[in-house]
């Protein structure tokens, strides 16, 4: 299967466009046929299909040249039609009319003029020569020619609009005897049935040939189909060569989102060897350029992984894009493959026209279709869809999935002479911009894209250059990696040494460092040999067989020019076991990491004695100090106690800390002294720490949060006094879309009782809905009710939804709850706080300390326990460990599939 896969390969010849384009199962339109007589023959279409319009087509070659007119002709001299050509039609279409019952050209046909024309200045010729010079000017982009045909007579022009798109031209009447200012156009039969575009359609599916004999077509097994409405009707009709997919709006998960012409695509991890595991996907790794197809409105954007446009450089890819007339961002990689099937990069770093090879794109995914985004959705639900709209063939391809052995499938790729392998999880979400351990990278070979920083030449050789110097970037400079020798071919050495002419400095641009300056190591070359230095702008593609310990390349060899990538983003690229990542993707599901630390108890982090102490932890050396400090007076619990708490609870809160930005609250004297929020930790926080920047519309500041990551990024947090953990609701991946939705009831003056109250009659109304929901105390008067949402939804849906169901709590409650904003409004009832679900509000996290006294906890609860009896006070520091080895994470749901919110919001109407 792989292997036929890998074989299949286009050919764009003859009319294999316009075949590839349709089903001739369904179509009743011609495949081909034989030329007739001495004269060349043209024939204009009106043309009902997903827009009406003018086809216009001159034989030439044995072929009709095809343009679309969007407006149809005109006789008037002043006047210029947009053609838009297209592909060849085959010769018997000139006499085609009746019904295209579905896919591409769905709709209704007539012939609306036919006749001859000749290239002016044809008289007397023959056939050939004429066909000789039309070709000549097609090629040119322009043509004069006469027609004669029933409507239209004389001369006219059909010229390339430059500038309009490489398909673009323009049809125009020139002035002589013909011209005229009537609108030919209201003659709107057909010149062989005598019929109008109406009259064909309610007639039936017919073919009329030019001698005007009827024939029936045989009856399909379904009608012409009637016209869809609303959205199924806009999905159906959008493209001419998608396939029927299933409509958007029905897909769950899919989120209603404006087109984005900006995005950067997801990052492959590289590991070190191929692995079996469950719930893995795997892909060829394709040897090209990675390209993402921006679509919308008839507008394409073909853009590299750094947003360079590759409209003009890989032409027909975009052509084929517009054909494709979707409205959609999808990702893949643009290949050209060999006599084999395989991709060779090389081939498509020279790639300058067609001439060069053929060209494929390769779809692996698809982001937004349709004005909803899919990027939530799993990776095996965006590839079904993917599926269901790529044309069957043609320049765009599936880029096939494969499930089953790892490891056998890296060994069917690497005996076939691929790059390599992609594992993806089957249930990933994509993160455009972000290296994720969700996608997988297995190379064949070692290869690397390097900066190239000079190059060699040897004066007794008639060789451009005899070697190039390269690096890459640490820390902003640039260390040497190697000398390449070979690989070149004299052609690619001489447009390489273009490139470089504007490039040539005297200074290098490598870091100097002692190693580089041995003579073993650093030589350019013999002394009849000059060196160039360049500045560190252009990428290469190089293979090599190892990296030696001091960081330079074995027998490195070179593969291609990459334009697609800057020399600043190209750093040493290292691989990563893949037992660890798929160690912990496969066990790291968090009922799997939860069970994990109840076999195995963490014990204390730092000791009872030292006020200072350094720990390792990640892999990081952290500094702990003034840790007999008192942070709850009234129970004598330390800083020290509360670091060791939060490293012991780590396994349980950073799920819910995870790749989220916090909003930190530092208490540095404990709950007695002073408070202060601290969210802006720029040139602050060690380099390690990860950060978000996050601009706020409130105030247009820029401001980087901490990112929570693992323990070392909580310890850090906690040493610096934060005692309370309050996380977004969102995580940097899926900003704006949060995990939760969370009701915060606010006692405000009523009693703790009233609160249990509270939440058991929210809990009734959310039952009515379906809907579930989890508990936990606040750790102050509160208790906090979440719903799990699966990143699905906007802040704004996810509050309005929350105020729905206050709302009905309200009006069930409403003798002593609110949900007015304003404090003196309320006149003491309780708050049922639906704002909580707003971007940047944060709220205790589940296992969280308070600075309250006591040093209680915000502990998840069962239902069972929200009643009469259950005191704010019941979980603290001293027992929450033991509650939770008892009774488990009782939150994780929360962090689940999600509800589906769009079906909730109905029930609300019932």
């Amino acid at each position: 299967m792989l292997a036929s896969l890998l074989r299949e390969i286009f050919t764009d010849m003859g009319l294999l466009k316009y075949k590839t384009k349709r089903n001739f199962k369904e179509s009743p339109e011609p495949t081909g046929g034989n030329v007739l007589g001495e004269k060349l023959r043209f024939v204009i279409q009106k043309h009902d299909a997903t827009h009406l319009h003018y086809d216009f087509r001159l034989e030439m070659a044995g072929v009709l040249k095809s343009w679309a007119v969007p407006k149809g002709p005109s006789l008037n001299p002043s006047v210029k039609r947009l053609a838009m050509m297209v592909e060849d039609h085959p010769y018997d279409y000139r006499t085609f009319e009746g019904i295209i019952p579905s896919g591409y050209g769905a709709g209704t046909v007539i012939v609306w003029d036919e006749g001859f024309y000749e290239p002016i200045g044809g008289r007397g010729k023959d056939k050939k020569t004429m066909t000789r010079e039309l070709t000549a000017g097609l090629k040119k982009g322009k043509l004069h020619i006469l027609i004669k045909g029933k409507k239209l007579k004389g001369e006219f022009g059909l010229i390339k609009a430059f500038g309009k798109g490489e398909n673009a031209w323009l049809l125009f009447k020139v002035k002589d005897q013909h011209a005229s200012p009537e609108d030919i156009l209201l003659k709107d039969q057909s010149v062989i049935s005598k019929k109008t575009l109406a009259q064909i359609e309610k007639s039936g599916a017919k073919i009329y040939s030019q001698n005007n004999t009827k024939k029936r077509l045989k009856k399909k097994t379904a009608a012409p189909p009637k016209k869809a409405s609303g959205e199924t009707q806009r999905l159906e009709k959008k493209s001419t060569l998608r396939k029927p997919a299933t409509p958007v709006t029905s897909i769950k998960g899919a989120i209603k989102s404006k087109f984005q012409n900006k995005l950067s695509p997801i990052l492959a991890t590289l590991v070190d060897q191929a692995f079996d595991a469950e719930g893995w996907l795997y892909e060829i790794k394709w040897d090209g350029y990675r390209a993402m197809a921006f679509m919308n409105k008839g507008v394409v954007a073909l853009k590299s992984r750094n947003g360079e446009s590759f409209n003009e450089k890989f032409y027909p890819i975009y052509r084929a894009l517009s054909d494709w007339q979707v409205n959609a961002i999808v990702d893949g990689e643009i290949v050209v493959l060999n006599k084999n099937g395989i991709s060779n990069f090389g081939a498509l770093q020279n790639w300058r026209s067609e001439a060069d090879g053929d060209l494929l794109y390769y779809v692996f995914d698809l982001l937004w279709l349709d004005g909803k985004n899919l990027m939530f959705l799993p990776l095996t639900k965006r590839k079904e869809i993917l599926k269901s709209i790529v044309p069957g063939q043609g320049l765009i391809r599936i880029s096939d999935t494969f499930s089953g052995s790892g490891k056998k499938f890296f060994e069917a790729a690497r005996s076939m002479g691929l790059e390599g392998i992609i594992a993806k999880k089957a249930d990933s979400i994509y993160t455009p911009g972000l290296r994720s351990d969700n996608w997988l990278k297995i190379k064949s070979k070692k290869r690397q894209e390097m900066v190239i920083g000079g190059y060699t030449k040897n004066d007794d050789s008639s060789k451009p250059f005899s070697s190039l110097l390269v690096g890459v970037f640490k820390k902003g400079e640039l260390v040497y990696t190697g000398r390449i020798g070979t690989g070149f071919s004299i052609q690619t050495q001489k447009d390489m040494i273009k490139q470089f002419k504007a490039l040539i400095t005297k200074k290098s641009p490598f870091i100097v460092a002692p190693h580089i300056n041995k003579p073993s190591r650093f030589r350019p070359d013999p002394p009849h040999a000059s060196l160039v230095f360049l500045k560190p702008k252009l990428v290469c593609e190089v293979s090599f067989a190892e990296m030696t310990r001091d960081g330079v390349m074995r027998h490195p060899s070179f593969e291609g020019m990459r334009m697609d990538k800057t020399a600043e983003t190209v750093i040493a690229e290292r691989e990563i076991p893949a037992e660890k990542i798929v160690h912990q993707t496969k066990k790291a599901p968090l009922k799997k990491l939860i069970q994990s630390s109840e076999k195995k108890e963490r014990k204390t982090l730092l000791n009872p004695y030292d006020e200072t102490q350094v720990r390792q932890v990640n892999g990081h050396e952290m500094k702990f100090t003034n840790l007999n400090k008192i942070y709850w007076p009234d129970v004598n619990v330390t800083k020290r106690d509360m670091l060791n708490y939060y490293y012991q609870v780590a396994p349980y809160i950073l799920p819910y800390l995870k790749n989220r930005p916090q909003s930190m609250n530092r208490h540095p004297d404990g709950i007695k002294g002073k408070s202060f929020f601290y969210k802006d930790v720029t040139g602050k926080a060690p380099g390690w720490i990860e950060t978000f920047l996050y601009k706020s519309s409130a105030d247009q500041r820029e401001r980087h949060y901490l990112v929570a990551k693992d323990d070392a990024s909580l310890l850090y947090m906690a040493s610096l006094g934060c005692i309370e953990m309050n996380p977004w609701s969102s995580r940097v991946e899926t900003d704006g879309y949060p995990d939760w939705c969370v009701i915060d009831l606010d006692p405000g003056k009523t009693t703790f009782e009233q609160v249990i109250k509270a939440a058991q009659v929210t809990k009734n109304v959310l039952d009515e809905l379906g809907v579930p929901c989890y508990p936990k105390t606040s750790g102050s008067k509160g208790i906090h009710i979440f719903v799990p949402l699966g990143a699905r939804y906007t802040y704004e849906q996810s509050k309005e939804f929350a105020r729905a169901v206050v709302t009905i709590v309200r009006d069930r409650l409403s003798d002593f709850t609110s949900i007015t904003r304003t404090v003196k409004d309320r006149k003491g009832k309780m708050y049922l706080d639906f704002l909580q679900n707003r971007a940047q509000a944060t709220i205790s996290a589940p296992y969280s300390l308070r600075p309250k006294p006591g040093a209680t906890v915000s502990m998840p609860l069962h239902w069972d326990e929200v009643k009469k009896g259950l005191k704010l006070t019941d979980f603290t520091i001293f027992n929450t460990l033991k509650r939770i080895k008892s009774e488990g994470d009782l939150f994780k749901p929360v962090l689940g599939k999600g509800i589906d919110l769009e079906k909730t919001m109905k029930k609300f109407k019932q």
